[in-house]
């Protein structure tokens, strides 16, 4: 069944392949122009989730706190919760994952305000919201790889087709 739409689809990839450069090429005009396109795109992602298809919408996967002890007592019991959308897990790790390319853009436009010329703490955060969204990459990445081996569904592969097996 047809889960995340074109538009889903093309934001994830968009936003991971800047974050991949902004993280590992040179910090220059380039850096700065595709951190704020992300920004961007996460914006409109947002957007999306409130007018967006079914799947896509907030109200399809929003973490809620019940949600979220629900979803972490099947994992303890070693039978994940089945979600058509995202997991309340994966839900919240795209809400802290748009959080940071967010601040990323703010502090790296902080950065260059002739307000905070010679301060360092515009940088400082910077770079540590740089080493928090290299872990929360990480550990989304393994997240997705462990949990489709684990319930024998290809996350990867949906978010690349947009179809996941139907419930």
């Amino acid at each position: 069944m047809k889960v995340w739409d074109a538009w889903v689809r093309l934001t994830h990839w968009a936003v991971a392949g800047i974050v991949l450069w902004n993280l590992f090429g040179p910090t220059d005009s380039t850096h700065r122009l595709l951190g704020y396109v992300a920004a961007g795109l996460v914006a409109a992602r947002i957007v999306w989730g409130f007018v967006g298809s079914r799947h896509a919408r907030f109200s399809a996967w929003w973490p809620t706190r019940s949600h979220l002890l629900g979803y972490l007592r099947s994992l303890v019991a070693g039978k994940p919760e089945r979600h058509v959308s995202h997991n309340p897990l994966g839900g919240l790790m795209a809400l802290v994952l748009w959080v940071l390319v967010l601040a990323l853009a703010v502090s790296g436009w902080i950065m260059r305000l002739d307000a905070f010329w010679g301060e360092d703490w515009p940088q400082d955060m910077h770079a540590w919201l740089a080493i928090a969204i290299e872990v929360c990459v990480c550990v989304h990445v393994a997240a997705a790889v462990l949990m489709s081996v684990w319930t024998r569904e290809n996350l990867v592969r949906a978010m690349i087709t947009g179809n996941k097996k139907a419930p």
